[in-house]
């Protein structure tokens, strides 16, 4: 490999590199793709009027919305759900896992697609697939509970078409400080939509008897939003926002490699990993677990008030949650460059005690044990916005959508969608002797013991972020920028960014 490269600049719009361009480094792909191969810088970046970017992000973010709203709806009614099909806690658990699992599968799909192809199209379609198979989900009988699996499983096949690509065009839309904050308002949806879940699917429930009227509400909202998609969102070229090259796409293996190599990145999925567990043990069987916990204290029917408090614990601290770490990470990285992994980092470790000693309080003191839970789930919410956020800025655009997907697929194979299964299986295990509402409390409260350990493990990844967050986040402008960076950040042999200090380069960022 000879020491230098130089570029040879046709005109002021492109330059080309000659026949000692570069072509198996996946890093570099993007700009060494193929000898000779031309990149053209945009003559100037295309400016949507302001109005038109915010009534995106607002159908985006409503989208979002209830796309938790539908996502939840069957944990608020979880109890109605059970009777009516005659399921255990393992069988309730992989309801939540059926749907992950097809969400997740697909999510890799809508991603190469996202990187490729109109993403409005994409979203559209896939909110009103989504939409529909929800809807045809609430009329299956009690004896076809393998349809309604089936049924629900679909829901997560749309979901991942939207989930992997809005995030993007929200980043091609915004760039720093607005780009944060306009993924705070996005990721707002997570909470608000989870809780607004629980009631809705509760309230439903308490005035007409039937749960699936429930599964009835969020399709009429989703056909809306397809309508609105079509009309109003608008899909600006990638990079955009960041004033970056236009480059051709390169193949899934190249990306793939791309997404490996990028440890920032690794890690801090892992570390979300960690997260999405916890989140869906407690989002699946939290309501039933305060639900028997109040029946210890009172005779009379309390599952309403459980589903309801439970509702707007998690609505509120995530609200919270999402505003307190969304504005720690643009006051900190502007001090440490590793602010925002070490705040996911801590957030992760505060919450653990948190949501440990929450689930113990529950058979000794509620309102210690709701404050407790609401605190923990506070400290998780944090880290929400940053991940996105980091992944928009260590990830080159092309290959955002994609990247988006592997994090969705990872997050939930390792996350939620496992723990609800896990969860009811070790409490089944353990209620195997005894079926009395008390054993059953307590079969439930050693079970949920198992997601702080994971969030222990979760924190150790975020650290380990923090160790490649700066180097990573270089990269990916050099590369996003067109730049032909200085050439001793590279190795001679792989034109790769060695693994000591970068500072000489930061100038460039």
């Amino acid at each position: 490999m000879p020491s230098h490269i130089n570029p040879v600049y046709k005109n002021e719009d492109e330059f080309a590199f000659g026949d000692r361009a570069i072509k198996n480094d996946p890093f570099n792909s993007l700009m060494y793709q193929k000898e000779n191969m031309t990149i053209r810088s945009p003559k100037g970046p295309t400016t949507y009027r302001s109005r038109q970017k915010y009534i995106t992000v607002a159908i985006l973010c409503f989208i979002n919305l209830i796309n938790y709203v539908d996502r939840f709806t069957i944990a608020g009614i979880l109890k109605s759900v059970q009777n009516y099909y005659s399921l255990q806690n393992a069988e309730a658990g992989l309801l939540q896992t059926s749907f992950i699992c097809s969400y997740m599968i697909m999510a890799p799909v809508f991603g190469y697609l996202g990187d490729r192809y109109s993403r409005k199209l994409i979203v559209g379609c896939g909110v009103a697939f989504w939409s529909l198979t929800t809807l045809l989900g609430s009329f299956i009988p009690s004896h076809l509970f393998g349809i309604f699996i089936f049924l629900r499983a679909l829901v997560g096949t749309g979901e991942a078409s939207y989930s992997t690509i809005a995030p993007t065009i929200i980043g091609d839309l915004f760039s720093k400080d607005q780009r944060s904050k306009m993924l705070a308002i996005f990721y707002f949806a997570i909470p608000v939509g989870s809780g607004l879940g629980y009631i809705i699917g509760d309230q439903v429930v308490t005035h007409t008897g039937e749960w699936q009227w429930a599964l009835r509400i969020t399709p009429v909202l989703g056909f809306i939003s397809v309508l609105v998609t079509f009309i109003y969102v608008k899909d600006p070229p990638r990079g955009e926002a960041d004033g970056g090259v236009t480059f051709e796409n390169s193949t899934i293996t190249a990306d793939l490699l791309y997404l490996c190599k990028t440890k920032s990145f690794v890690y801090s999925t892992l570390g979300f990993t960690s997260v999405t567990f916890a989140t869906g043990a407690l989002g699946w069987f939290g309501p039933k677990y305060m639900e028997l916990a109040l029946s210890k204290f009172s005779k009379e029917p309390v599952s309403t008030n459980a589903a309801l408090i439970f509702g707007i614990i998690t609505c509120i601290a995530g609200i919270i949650g999402v505003i307190i770490g969304s504005a720690a990470s643009q006051h900190f990285r502007r001090m440490n460059a590793r602010a925002d992994p070490l705040i996911c980092a801590y957030g992760v470790l505060i919450s653990v005690p948190l949501i440990f000693f929450g689930v113990v309080a529950a058979e000794y003191t509620l309102i210690s044990s709701w404050i407790l839970i609401f605190l923990g789930e506070v400290c998780l919410c944090v880290n929400w916005t940053i991940v996105a956020d980091m992944l928009l800025y260590v990830i080159v655009p092309t290959r955002r959508s994609l990247a988006e997907a592997v994090q969705i697929l990872v997050s939930h194979a390792l996350g939620d969608a496992a723990s609800p299964y896990i969860i009811g299986v070790v409490s089944d295990s353990i209620l195997i002797h005894s079926h009395s509402s008390y054993h059953e409390f307590l079969s439930l409260q050693y079970a949920l013991y198992i997601p702080t350990g994971v969030l222990v493990i979760g924190a150790f990844f975020f650290f380990l972020t923090a160790i490649h967050i700066e180097k990573d986040k270089a990269r990916c402008s050099f590369a996003t920028h067109g730049l032909y960076p200085p050439l001793h950040i590279f190795t001679e042999d792989s034109m790769q960014f060695p693994a000591d200090d970068m500072s000489d380069s930061r100038h460039l960022l």
